[in-house]
């Protein structure tokens, strides 16, 4: 087998293990999902209020039910190449380069949500469950890419992470006029991570440790207003506060058997949303914008190595995304909806080797749904979701040991790796209204 420089190679599962984390969801549940995530200022259904302006649950003037149901699925490919060394360690001005495509499968996605008001109350109330953040690349052993060779011939040999973010809310919305609202919505949150490698731990003679499944709490919330006017228009702003979660407390074991244990915060980004809506006849249409704070957020502030060669953090630039949403309710018991969302790359090319799945940030998605009213109280929603990273996103390959020779990380001259993937997504959901006679009648028993 060819020689090769491959030593700096065990840190790049930094951006495997991380690829998708804080990545934000356009929607949650299949309406909002249909309608490119867009709510603010639209909110046609409770999930997509509940996650993006607690004041527009105050439109809800009865008590809902909602469940959704996803499955994702991702093609993500890992690219790498690297100078080939002769037995002196010198280059020969060949490469070696090769291509790995994920196996992983499907991901579910669930979200749950609640809310309950009459016409007679200025008060709204909700409760929410969401999965708003998940990945995870299984990328299998390989022979014919750099990164993916086995361990004892200096790659990583077979390469998985799983993480996972659950949020759950309770939600108080108050009717200062009657076109403007007023809510709020206190956050909790649970989180779980597991790596193979762990690059946040501090690696010795036997390389980067494989580490069990971890688990972090953490806590924030979110305020907002909405305007309901008599014309149609619609406008809605809301600020979700950053997510500060407690470390990830990691149980390390080395390709030798030794172990350790380190901690590692990753919290979740604040995130500042401002949307308009209009509704005329058989059309409803929504846009939103929000300005994602990653430069502000443990995890992705920083960036580079520590002292003792671990990754500190992995450099994110904020992200700005546009949600646009169409609804139209033309057909009797049976609303289409159109929805589009775009999202900024929050990475720069020079810190593209701490972040490669960061490229699994979907550039651009297509979204189309449609819901049916099975009875005057129960609905049921689809989507699907296609996303694209757009484009391929390239960087060099850093190894500590070089960050003085070669500014600013440590560059293996030569070397490339690079990330691109495509997202699809069917989500299903059910709504059901209690009626009013419903509630009188259990009033009376």
């Amino acid at each position: 087998m060819k020689k090769f420089h491959l030593t700096s190679l065990l840190l790049l599962v930094v951006t495997l293990a991380f690829g998708q984390a804080g990545h934000i969801m356009q929607g949650v549940g299949s309406s909002n999902m249909s309608m490119g995530g867009a709510a603010t200022a639209q909110p046609i259904d409770i999930s997509g209020a509940l996650q993006w302006n607690p004041a527009a649950i105050s439109k809800f003037n009865d008590t809902r039910i909602r469940f959704d149901i996803g499955l994702f699925f991702s093609s993500p490919e890992l690219n790498s190449t690297v100078p080939e060394m002769d037995q002196n360690g010198q280059p020969t001005g060949n490469y070696f380069s090769g291509t790995t495509k994920d196996d992983r499968g499907v991901s579910p996605m669930p979200a749950l949500g609640v809310v309950w008001g009459s016409e007679d109350s200025k008060h709204t109330f909700g409760a929410s469950l969401f999965g708003i953040s998940g990945f995870g690349v299984t990328f299998p052993e390989s022979n014919t890419n750099p990164v993916n060779m086995p361990q004892s011939m200096g790659g990583f040999g077979r390469i998985e992470s799983d993480y996972m973010l659950l949020q759950g809310g309770v939600t108080y919305a108050y009717e200062i006029t009657d076109k403007l609202s007023f809510g709020l919505s206190p956050t909790i949150n649970y989180a779980s991570l597991e790596l193979l490698p762990n690059p946040t731990a501090n690696p010795t003679s036997a390389g980067y440790p494989g580490t069990d499944r971890a688990s972090a709490f953490g806590f924030g919330g979110q305020v907002g207003l909405f305007y309901g006017g008599d014309t149609g228009f619609k406008a809605g702003i809301a600020y979700k506060t950053g997510q500060h979660f407690s470390d990830f407390e990691f149980e390390n074991t080395y390709l030798d058997g030794s172990t350790s244990t380190n901690e590692f915060n990753m919290d979740y980004p604040a995130i500042f949303s401002v949307g308009l809506g209009y509704s005329a006849g058989a059309f409803d249409l929504a846009l939103d914008y929000r300005l994602v704070d990653y430069e502000n957020t443990d995890g992705f502030s920083e960036t580079g190595w520590t002292e003792t060669a671990a990754v500190k953090g992995f450099g994110w630039e904020n992200m700005n995304v546009i949600s646009a949403g169409l609804q139209y309710k033309g057909i009797q018991k049976l609303p289409l909806r159109l929805g589009y969302t775009y999202s900024s790359v929050p990475i720069d090319n020079k810190v593209t080797f701490f972040n490669i799945p960061a490229t699994a940030i979907i550039k651009n998605a297509f979204q189309i749904g449609f819901g049916y009213d099975v009875s005057e109280n129960f609905t049921i929603d689809a989507v699907y979701h296609h996303g694209e990273s757009s484009e391929e996103t390239a960087g060099s390959i850093y190894h500590p040991n070089m960050a003085q020779t070669y500014p600013p990380y440590g560059t293996i001259p030569g070397s490339e790796v690079s990330y691109e993937m495509t997202t699809d997504l069917i989500m299903v959901g059910i709504s059901y209204k209690f009626s009013k006679s419903i509630a009188e009648k259990d009033n009376q028993n």
